[in-house]
């Protein structure tokens, strides 16, 4: 049977090159559209594209990865997991990509988004050489340099600075990365960055050796028992992400049932130049019997914070600095303050549709928290060492899957989340997520799915859904009803809210795509009053509208257009904001320009627009369209041969009636933004 499979899918592999299959070259704004929904600022989304550019540089083994690997994706539904699993437990290893046709459930479109991320490695490349040689004849090893400067002068470097905040390094921005890997087997890497305005410097008192920012790490897989361990920086996701979370978060967005559901894909190495995001020290997992794995870290970093002086002698932590700037003598008193330890143990279950586990977890710093006291903020963290304990549930029946965790802060509150993905038929999934977090409910490295950004004081009830009538047209949407025990951060009164998106998708071709979507946000929100000292709260309602047509015209050429439409409602005052892009891609082989050109108006904050921009390879841009003005972009890639390739980027931005641009130390005197970025990468 294998050998009739084989014998077919080489045929299919010939007649996929002529179909023209897509490539690794991939498109991250297409996949973010329809991942990340509508961006705001409630989440990192530089830490969520970091994960899905660094998975697309190191793709995972269609023949190695565990079900959470594929889950981790956000692309396949659960009935596709289980299906590519049984049908390799059936069949053997897969020989080619292209062999994912003949797995129930996988559709071209499915298949087409799913390559980037995916790999399959020969059958001859069994691990049978010692590390250091898997390591020198690796192919996935990188060295990539990058540069990026602002061409006006910010006030930060202006001689009339006061010398407290005027900055004192070069405007320039570098940024090194380093990354040696086999998925499954082993990764080593490091990465450094200087921020524009930040100094070069060996300074052991300051814990400062050469860049400002520098972190590495080392990775081991797959060793008898050892399945996982990670020395130096790295992140961890466990469970649904109440306490151990990382920075793995998608959000609501354009998808609505994949990423509702997080993978508990453990222990992973850090890569990100987000500099209060890492644990450093070592993470292991070890596999104790067929069915049970343990999982075990220690953590010890130091943390930038303002500390207040409590007395003479005692200090405590009065806020933590999370921007990673330390440009000038005000910042760089921030810099690495406090010491943070932490230190856990996950005890996981698994047999065949069972995933269960304990998770135990430990946080102190050698100085306590005391936060500026405010209205909304009287349950926030205070003191020196945080507990918590929890355990999850995960378990797949056929085309349902269940999922749930519950954590609780020693001496605090619980945080309970529970949600069902379903596929009815094969064109229609549904999802529902019940979340409940109580107000004094504490956990540092959370990104359980929630409306606000940490899973503290909310409650919601999520319902989402997505439907294919056929190959060419979808829909997908969600509910989502949520309400707030307690005050917030600018609504100081408990408070309720909802949350629909609406979305049609419709594919006559592989080089044709549109997209319409719709979506409401309605939430309270502080107001202002004629009294002193009081409070009032109204419902603001904001509304956002998409259209996108992307199309390719021949094969080198590709045109996207988006129109993004907003509105504000609050306390009886209506404002709007629009923007609208044209993107045109030339790829000539060696040679691929990318440009955008871009008009934007806003009447004010709330109505500020964001789209992803084409960047260079593993870097991001996500501008926020605000106020009123023109925005061009340009980007050239040359490859040089099949080793090496070269990014030159250039971004400006000319606003109407804007004498200030930015504020603070960065900001710009006049109209104009430009911003100049230039990379090389060597593959070796």
């Amino acid at each position: 049977m294998k050998t009739i499979l084989v014998s077919f899918f080489l045929i299919s592999y010939s007649f996929a090159k002529a179909q023209e299959y897509p490539t690794k070259e991939f498109d991250v704004s297409q996949i973010a559209d329809e991942l990340y929904g509508v961006p705001d600022l409630d989440l990192n989304y530089e830490e969520l594209y970091e994960n899905l550019l660094q998975l697309s540089a190191s793709p995972l083994n269609l023949n190695k990865a565990t079900a959470d690997d594929l889950r981790f994706t956000n692309i396949l539904t659960e009935s596709q997991v289980n299906n590519l699993i049984s049908y390799r437990l059936e069949n053997g290893n897969l020989i080619s990509v292209y062999e994912l046709q003949a797995i129930p459930g996988f559709d071209l479109q499915t298949i087409y988004r799913l390559i980037p991320f995916v790999r399959v490695s020969s059958p001859t490349s069994a691990v049978d050489a010692s590390l250091l040689k898997r390591v020198r004849n690796e192919s996935e090893n990188y060295l990539l340099f990058r540069y990026e400067r602002t061409v006006q002068t910010k006030k930060g470097f202006q001689a009339s600075t006061d010398e407290a905040s005027k900055f004192l390094g070069s405007p320039d921005r570098l940024y090194m990365r380093f990354r040696s890997s086999r998925p499954g087997d082993f990764s080593i890497g490091f990465t450094s960055e200087k921020d524009a305005g930040e100094k070069l410097r060996w300074s052991p008192s300051t814990r400062q050796y050469g860049w400002d920012y520098n972190s590495y790490h080392l990775q081991l897989q797959n060793k008898g028992r050892l399945k996982n361990l990670v020395l130096g920086d790295y992140q961890s996701q466990f469970g649904q992400g109440l306490m151990l979370g990382g920075i793995f978060g998608m959000g609501k967005g354009g998808e609505t049932i994949t990423a509702l559901r997080r993978s508990n894909i453990g222990l992973l190495p850090y890569t990100s130049v987000y500099e209060a995001g890492a644990m450093r020290g070592v993470g292991i997992t070890v596999e104790a019997t067929d069915h049970v794995t343990i999982s075990g870290f220690y953590s010890a970093i130091r943390r930038d914070a303002t500390l207040a002086m409590d007395n003479e002698v005692d200090t405590s932590i009065s806020s933590f600095q999370t921007t990673g700037l330390h440009r000038n003598q005000k910042e760089l008193e921030t810099r690495k303050k406090i010491r943070e330890r932490n230190i856990g143990a996950v005890l996981q279950y698994k047999r065949e549709a069972l995933d269960a586990g304990i998770l135990l977890s430990q946080i102190d710093f050698d100085n306590p928290i005391q936060r500026s006291p405010s209205a909304y903020n009287q349950f926030t963290f205070e003191g020196r060492k945080n507990q918590n304990v929890g355990l999850y549930l995960n378990y797949t029946f056929q085309n349902v899957a269940f999922f749930s965790e519950m954590s609780r802060t020693i001496n605090g509150g619980y945080a309970r989340i529970a949600g069902i993905l379903c596929g009815l038929s094969p064109k229609l999934d549904l999802s529902i997520l019940y979340r409940k977090f109580d107000r004094n409910f504490y956990a540092f490295y959370s990104s359980g799915f929630a409306e606000s950004t940490n899973t503290q004081n909310e409650t919601g009830l999520f319902w989402g859904w997505k439907y294919n009538f056929n190959r060419r047209f979808s829909t997908a949407g969600y509910a989502d009803f949520f309400d707030f025990p307690w005050l917030r951060f600018r609504s100081y009164s408990p408070s309720i809210g909802y949350e629909w998106l609406l979305r049609f998708n419709y594919e006559p071709s592989r080089k044709v795509k549109i997209f319409i979507q719709a979506r409401e946000e309605s939430k309270f929100r502080n107001i202002e009053t004629d009294r002193v000292n009081l409070y009032t709260t109204a419902e603001g309602k904001k509304n956002n509208y998409w259209i996108n047509i992307d199309c390719s015209s021949a094969e080198m050429f590709r045109f996207k257009s988006r129109l993004q439409l907003s509105t504000y409602a609050i306390n009886k005052k209506l404002t709007h904001g629009f923007a609208l892009m044209q993107d045109v891609i030339v790829d000539a082989g060696k040679v691929k320009f990318t440009a955008r050109y871009a008009l934007f108006e806003t009447e004010d904050y709330d109505n500020r627009q964001y789209a992803y921009e084409n960047d260079v390879f593993l870097a991001y841009s996500l501008p926020a369209y605000f106020g009123s003005g023109v925005r061009k972009m340009i980007m050239i890639q040359y490859k040089v041969n099949r080793h090496i390739s070269l990014w030159l980027r250039y971004a400006y931005t000319r606003y109407r009636n804007h004498a200030l641009i930015g504020t603070g130390v960065d900001g710009i005197e006049g109209d104009r933004k430009g911003d100049i970025k230039f990379q090389t990468l060597i593959r070796f």
